[in-house]
């Protein structure tokens, strides 16, 4: 398979994950966060900088490691696909985060473009190692 066969096959496999549900769990983070943070403190524009990097960070997580889980997706070439690459197929939720989580910095956040970039390089390496391990594992579990 070429390069970008794989790319478009991990890009697939990303969107057959519970993304509603990913979604309320993101708002119910992102709000609880931002709660905390009224209730604690400073009253600025950037203090929506963090939640909304928890609500993302956990759309994402949710919605990719839902998808790992999930049992009931239609295509069944492409969910063996993503259980023989657990890493590629975690790629594009690691890289949207990426992408996302610097946004929201930058722009919410008192961040430069450079430093929101590396602040969010921690949450999307934790969330494509969590997608990858749990990729694996049921990759290593269905060959038994």
């Amino acid at each position: 398979m070429s390069r970008r066969e794989n790319r478009q096959l991990a890009v697939a496999s990303a969107t057959v994950g519970p993304w509603r549900t990913a979604a309320g769990v993101g708002a119910v983070v992102g709000a609880t966060a931002l709660g905390i943070d009224l209730i604690t403190g400073d009253w600025s524009l950037s203090m929506l900088a963090g939640p909304a990097g928890w609500a993302l960070f956990f759309f994402f997580l949710v919605g990719t490691v839902g998808g790992r889980l999930r049992r009931d997706t239609g295509d069944r070439r492409l969910q063996r696909w993503a259980a023989e690459h657990p890493w590629q197929a975690a790629l594009p939720a690691a890289g949207g985060l990426l992408v996302l989580n610097t946004l929201a910095q930058a722009f919410l956040g008192d961040a430069s473009l450079f430093g929101a970039f590396f602040l969010s390089l921690l949450p999307a390496g934790i969330l494509l190692a969590v997608a990858g391990v749990v990729g694996s594992v049921k990759q290593a579990r269905g060959k038994d």
